[in-house]
């Protein structure tokens, strides 16, 4: 058995995205017809766990916008060239002893994620892309920010996500990585829901405020708790 998230849009006021835990049946194997069971398997797991039209987003999808939509395929628009979206993340990377390393995003997907850079220039500190600088938190900010406008750009992918209200990346595995392309799809959808998709997107400012409803409430939160403690 194993277990993996499914994102949804959320539908309150103080959170970004949903996320149930859903243990199913692993297929051991790195074939991706093996990964494609799993994920048949994640997903029959999630129906019977009251969660209907799931959208794998990873190159292990048996639905062409799924793998459209993986890190590798879904292009960002720069002025001069499309760039896959993991190119722009791998590029854009200040180290303490290096970064951003421009020419990342002229590789391959695959060759940008093993660049020998990324892993000899000490600790990672921040992003800088376009000229904006990225702190580390929130912690999914700037690859939300990239992968959303990506999709944001293309009004198809947009009309055709309309059909989906969970996703999931079968590659994903919460205790070792933090960024999911599943959970910056189900941020998207929430922006649409919303109504302030297009609003959240003119400014990094404008963009991060959807962050920090969250955090500011955890913050009064906390304080409450303090005092709580106190009084008692």
């Amino acid at each position: 058995m194993a277990s993996r998230p499914v994102f949804m849009p959320s539908d309150n006021t103080f959170t970004e995205v949903n996320m149930k835990t859903i243990e199913f049946e692993w297929v051991p194997g790195l074939s991706k017809v093996q990964k494609m069971k799993s994920v048949r398997n994640l997903h029959l797991a999630a129906r019977l766990n009251g969660i209907d039209n799931i959208l794998e987003i990873s190159s292990k999808s048996d639905v062409e916008l799924g793998i459209a939509l993986s890190a590798f395929n879904l292009l960002y628009f720069l002025e001069d060239t499309a760039v896959p979206v993991e190119c722009i993340f791998q590029c854009a990377k200040v180290f303490e002893q290096g970064g951003p390393f421009e020419d990342i995003k002229y590789l391959s997907p695959k060759e940008a994620k093993r660049d020998d850079r990324l892993k000899s220039s000490g600790n990672l500190i921040g992003f800088e892309f376009e000229g904006l600088s990225w702190e580390l938190t929130p912690e999914t900010a700037f690859y939300d920010w990239i992968y959303i406008n990506a999709i944001s750009k293309q009004s198809d992918l947009l009309k055709k996500l309309k059909n989906y209200s969970a996703f999931t990346d079968i590659e994903f595995n919460p205790v070792r990585q933090k960024n999911c392309q599943a959970r910056s799809v189900a941020l998207l959808k929430t922006l649409m829901e919303r109504g302030t998709l297009d609003n959240s997107l003119i400014t990094q400012s404008a963009f991060l405020s959807n962050y920090n409803v969250l955090r500011e409430r955890n913050a009064q939160l906390d304080l409450f708790n303090i005092s709580q403690s106190i009084d008692t």
